[in-house]
């Protein structure tokens, strides 16, 4: 392999470490895929996750034969006081010096950002995004997160927790939302409305049947009534939840990643129900599927390491 320093405006590599898969690819100067693998995360295992993360650097630089700069999208974020990485609902990694354990095996330095804040730059800068000037990124998979991009820039804050949607309670709260326990030690936060985890689980608590949010979607398809009743209520509960998103930051554009973004009756009975909490007369706010898919984390991992990001 050859190890010549590491040149800027080549190739770039990007990892996105998720809760059940990991990803790497490195782009071209076109932002054109070279090199990709996908891999299942070994989530109970923290050293596992280091010796993975390691091993996929040095087979895809061996694959495209340099030595590059690497971004990496996680679950949770380092915290800018401790140093350590929190918030994360890969548990093993919860309180450990994550980018200092990842640099010292490497052996460079690692660019690291939370892996919604990664999907909104990447949708951003070459996505569903482009174009507008403020782009709020959300990921609604296994959990719920959301990232903040303005004029190109990605915004973290001073807690680098900028676009934590998903832990804060659903807006405009009834008794018939329930409210479900979060991981995080709260109650009815959006992530569990709007997960599919969450959809899947408050079908099984209302109806008594167990369901995964894939079957849910595909049975209210077919006409049953149960489970249409089931996704009327998650329309409403995403518009409650992206309506205080609308009145805090009025935002260009709203797209949506992860697994239940490929509902696509979402993108046609969510934005008629914003009129009903948004606080103007209009809403004009598009609500987009993302261009890239699940591969935005990973593209927008790579982007963390372009010199204006």
């Amino acid at each position: 392999m050859n190890h010549h320093k590491t040149q800027k405006n080549t190739y770039r590599l990007g990892i996105d470490l998720g809760g059940t898969k990991t990803e790497i690819r490195v782009l071209d100067e076109k932002n054109r895929s070279i090199f990709c693998k996908r891999v299942p995360t070994p989530t109970d295992d923290y050293d596992a996750i280091l010796e993975l993360l390691c091993n996929l650097v040095f087979e895809a630089e061996t694959a495209v034969g340099q030595k590059l700069a690497v971004g990496i999208g996680t679950p949770g974020a380092i915290s800018p006081r401790s140093g350590l990485l929190r918030n994360s609902n890969t548990i093993c990694m919860n309180g450990r010096a994550f980018k200092e354990d990842f640099e010292k095996r490497l052996q460079r330095h690692v660019h690291i950002q939370n892996d919604a804040n990664c999907f909104a730059l990447s949708e951003a800068i070459h996505g569903a995004g482009q174009n507008h000037a403020v782009v709020f990124g959300v990921i609604i998979g296994t959990g719920t997160g959301a990232g903040l991009v303005v004029n190109g820039q990605l915004i973290n804050g001073p807690h680098a927790i900028t676009g934590e949607w998903g832990h804060n309670p659903l807006p405009w709260h009834t008794q018939q939302d329930g409210s479900p326990s979060c991981y995080c030690g709260k109650q009815a936060c959006i992530e569990t409305f709007l997960s599919g985890q969450g959809l899947a689980a408050n079908f099984h608590k209302n109806y008594g049947v167990a369901l995964s949010s894939e079957q849910i979607v595909a049975q209210a398809r077919l006409k049953d009534n149960q489970c249409m009743k089931a996704m009327t209520e998650y329309f409403d509960q995403m518009a409650r939840a992206l309506a205080h998103v609308i009145n805090l930051i009025d935002p260009d554009v709203i797209v949506l990643g992860g697994g239940m973004s490929n509902v696509r009756e979402i993108y046609e009975q969510v934005p008629k129900r914003l009129a009903t909490y948004v606080f103007s007369d209009y809403v004009v706010t598009p609500l987009l599927p993302a261009t890239h898919g699940d591969a935005s984390g990973v593209f927008g991992a790579a982007l963390l390491s372009v010199d204006q990001i």
